[in-house]
């Protein structure tokens, strides 16, 4: 079954001026989809706005957000018991094979798990919630869509509990 999915962008810089200098044209878009509407510029470095979401940004966001939601799927449905999730992804662009792209993609997922970080099963709790790492990652359909090498680092820790276990 095939789903479709819709947005609707809106050059929003032309209310400043036509393309008339590529140094100086207003980069301002706004994407709406699903009754919202997000502020949209170039990148700063390609002369965008600063305050603005930029393409390269929502790149990231998407691998990270379908990364998280495979995986917290999954946990559910294994019943491990996620309290907390943040991830601070970062992608890197640049010139590869004379184009410039995503070269990659690094997810630093942080989990934190419910249960005792000294109880007898919290090890193996951690193996099989490291376990689904993997499995999110074959399964995030963003992921799966992009050329992109995406790399995930997770890292695991317990509710109350002050450290991480790195996955």
């Amino acid at each position: 079954m095939a789903e479709s999915f819709t947005t609707h962008l809106d050059w929003t810089g032309a209310a400043k001026g036509a393309t008339r200098d590529a140094a100086t044209f207003s980069r301002d878009l706004e994407l709406a989809a699903s009754g919202m509407t997000l502020p949209l510029s170039s990148a700063p470095g390609y002369k965008g706005d600063p305050t603005r979401l930029n393409p390269e940004v929502l790149f990231v966001g998407a691998i990270s957000a379908c990364q998280a939601l495979t995986y917290l799927f999954l946990a559910a449905r294994k019943q491990i018991e996620v309290v907390a999730y943040t991830d601070d992804a970062e992608g890197v662009m640049e010139m590869v094979d004379g184009r410039m792209r995503m070269s990659r993609v690094t997810l630093k997922p942080r989990i934190t798990l419910g249960g005792d970080p000294n109880g007898p099963d919290a090890v193996a709790l951690i193996e099989k919630a490291n376990d689904l790492i993997a499995r999110a990652h074959d399964g995030c359909f963003i992921a799966n869509s992009v050329s992109t090498a995406v790399t995930v680092e997770p890292a695991f820790g317990f509710d109350g509990a002050p450290t991480a276990v790195d996955g």
